[in-house]
This record gives C-alpha cells, sequence and structure tokens, in this order.
C-alpha cells in the first residue's frame, strides 16, 4: 500500500518495492489513517542521538491542504527518540514554507555538503546492442 501511495511522488518514482520494505526496515516511521486507510507517511533516519534525515513525508488530505502535514511534522519533531539531536537534514525541491515552520533552513555552509545523487539508479539499463547487429 506505501509503495503505491510513495508511487507518484517525483522523488521516489521508480524505486522498487523491496528497496521500500529494506528502507521502511532501517527507519522510523510514521503513518497516518483516515476512514480505514492510510493517508499520510514519513520515515526518519537516524542515529537517535545526534542526526536525523527527513527522508520522506508524504500526505494527502484533500480538505485540509497541509494541515496533515503540518501535523504530521509536529509529532515527528515532538518523537521522544528526536529529542536533542545536533543536526535535522532533508533535500525537497518544495514546500520548503512547511519545513521553516520547524527550523529547517538553506544550510548556512553549503561549501561543507557533500553528496552522491544518482536519480537513475532503479531505472532499468538501457539494452546492449547484440553482437553482430542482430
Amino acid at each position: 500500500m506505501i509503495h503505491g501511495f510513495l508511487a507518484h511522488a517525483y522523488w521516489w518514482e521508480g524505486t522498487p518495492r523491496q528497496t521500500l520494505e529494506r528502507a521502511i526496515q532501517n527507519s522510523l516511521c510514521f503513518g497516518v489513517y483516515a476512514d480505514g486507510r492510510q493517508v499520510g507517511f514519513a520515515r526518519i533516519i537516524s542515529d537517535r542521538a545526534t542526526f536525523a534525515y527527513l527522508a520522506r513525508l508524504r500526505c494527502e488530505d484533500p480538505s485540509r491542504p497541509g494541515g496533515l502535514s503540518k501535523w504530521m511534522m509536529h509529532v515527528i519533531m515532538a518523537h521522544p527518540d528526536l529529542q536533542s539531536l545536533r543536526r535535522w537534514s532533508l533535500g525537497r525541491r518544495d514546500a520548503h514554507g512547511l519545513y521553516r515552520q520547524y527550523g529547517f533552513f538553506t544550510p548556512k555552509f553549503p561549501d561543507r555538503h557533500m553528496e552522491i545523487d544518482d536519480p537513475d539508479i532503479y531505472k532499468p539499463a538501457p539494452s546492449e546492442p547484440r553482437p553482430g547487429g542482430a
């Protein structure tokens, strides 16, 4: 269910289900349910001592746009295992206004942050031509 829920998010498109299962097993996850179905999901990667990365947050709430996302952020930030952390991080291309309400900001020293980004890692490799052109 969660894989289908995330499949339409730009940051999850094409990710295999088994990758999601492994990610969930190794993360602190949050879910929101309404009328017997899941309408929100968030995943935190953390050592629960010094650092947390907000890896995923997705909510569907057509009656109150942004309402569930705010509530989930409040619950996440108040979770006992995530208190007194030195650093939180996330990577998003949208919803910056939401995350600023919870203390997130553009890095003070972006030259200190590095990453490896392979957005095509889950796409099938192109077929190699057959020897002899057949």
